[in-house]
């Protein structure tokens, strides 16, 4: 049996007076994901336990059939995973945004979450900026792709209350500051990394471009490195991840899957689709399991953008669902899953904890009547009345067709 898990992140959402009262999932074009909704199986499943914050972090540990609530330390390990760096026990890894920072009446505001989706060539600049200033024996600032970077404290304070920049668009920033143990170093490091990028010459280049500045650090989702059983200890499967962002390629780096880069593949709405649906089937040929992520429905929604959120999943359904769907029968027994990993609602424009719809599709399923009156929505999924309330029991539903 070949086993394939795509997912559409942020791609649930709530009804929108712009769309009659239906979710972008509803009114959006998605034969491919219909297909699967109406000859599968559809329900719901409910990916962030009670209690814990609606990261994709959380999300995707959950569909790797990893309960957060055991296996969870942070996000910041994860990437660190990612881009080749290793923890030791005493490290405490950080998230670190490029972010756009603005002044209004007096009061500092979170203006752009990305720095206008900075290119990664001038990230990798900035960020080597920082860490020539800032970096110390116990701080060290590591490039990642486009906005996201990490920042190691060795023996540092993990026992911090910290907030997701995406999560405070448009709101002043002092309520959201990072607050506990060790919150005046973490402030400090933010304070002067503004002072240090007012005069990067990457931000004059972009300032006279018309293009936001990077002209701040914002330090989040720390954490250690987790212990974690391999998928293969655990369902005795291999397998491979797919994501061009480094969170998802980390969490499949703990689980024991081979990460796979797809060239094109960008992290936003102009990702490779097609090119990721083909390097999955690919992978296929000589692994049981491949998880595919498109972070793109959830750059759109961050950014409020409903056009580009409805555009990126239609073009998820029909490149990557409907690539897989076509080629799919060369594996004589398979089983595919398409779901979100969690809301990103566009009326908040962050994530939320509410369950997510989920198809199955098998080769048992071929000669299956199709059901008309479902589509793969959330409130079709609810009227289904199958609810997964402990996400990370999905996986096995999935693998062997029982909760």
């Amino acid at each position: 049996m070949k086993y394939i898990i795509l997912i559409g992140d942020g791609m649930a959402d709530y009804p929108l007076e712009e769309l009659g009262g239906k979710t972008p999932l509803e009114v959006a074009h998605i034969p491919n994901m219909n297909l699967m909704a109406r000859k599968g199986k559809l329900g719901l499943v409910k990916t962030i336990p009670e209690g814990l914050n609606p990261g994709s972090d959380i999300a995707n540990l959950s569909i790797l059939g990893y309960d957060p609530k055991e296996y969870y330390s942070g996000r910041a390990p994860f990437e660190a995973a990612s881009i080749g760096l290793k923890l030791s026990p005493a490290d405490v890894a950080f998230r670190c945004n490029l972010v756009t920072l603005c002044i209004k009446e007096g009061q500092t505001y979170m203006d752009d979450y990305s720095a206008g989706h900075i290119s990664t060539e001038e990230a990798i600049e900035i960020i080597n900026e920082i860490d020539s200033s800032l970096g110390t024996e116990d701080i060290k600032f590591y490039p990642g792709v486009s906005y996201r970077h990490l920042m190691v404290w060795k023996n540092g304070q993990e026992e911090l209350n910290t907030t997701p920049p995406h999560d405070i668009s448009g709101k002043a920033i002092d309520p959201y500051l990072p607050s506990g143990k060790g919150e005046e170093r973490i402030v400090q490091l933010m304070n002067d990394s503004r002072m240090i990028l007012e005069h990067s010459p990457v931000n004059k280049i972009r300032t006279k471009g018309s293009k936001k500045p990077a002209n701040s650090i914002w330090l989040w989702g720390q954490g250690k490195a987790p212990r974690m059983p391999a998928l293969s200890d655990k369902y005795g499967i291999s397998g491979s991840v797919i994501s061009a962002v480094d969170l998802i390629k980390g969490i499949g780096m703990y689980a024991g899957l081979k990460v796979i880069n797809v060239p094109g593949a960008t992290g936003y709405l102009d990702t490779n689709y097609r090119g990721k649906a083909e390097y999955a089937l690919k992978e296929l040929e000589e692994k049981d399991f491949v998880y595919l992520h498109v972070e793109a429905p959830d750059e759109a929604a961050h950014s409020g953008d409903l056009k580009g959120k409805m555009r990126a999943i239609e073009r998820f359904d029909k490149e990557v669902v409907g690539t897989v769907l076509d080629r799919i029968d060369r594996f004589t027994a398979h089983r595919i899953m398409v779901l979100p990993d969690h809301p990103t609602p566009l009326k908040v424009m962050s994530h939320t904890a509410d369950p997510v719809p989920f198809a199955i599709y098998s080769s048992d399923d071929k000669e299956t009547t199709i059901s008309r009156d479902l589509n793969f929505s959330e409130e079709s999924a609810k009227r289904t009345r199958i609810y997964i309330e402990d996400g990370y029991k999905l996986l096995t539903f999935f693998l062997e067709g029982r909760e």
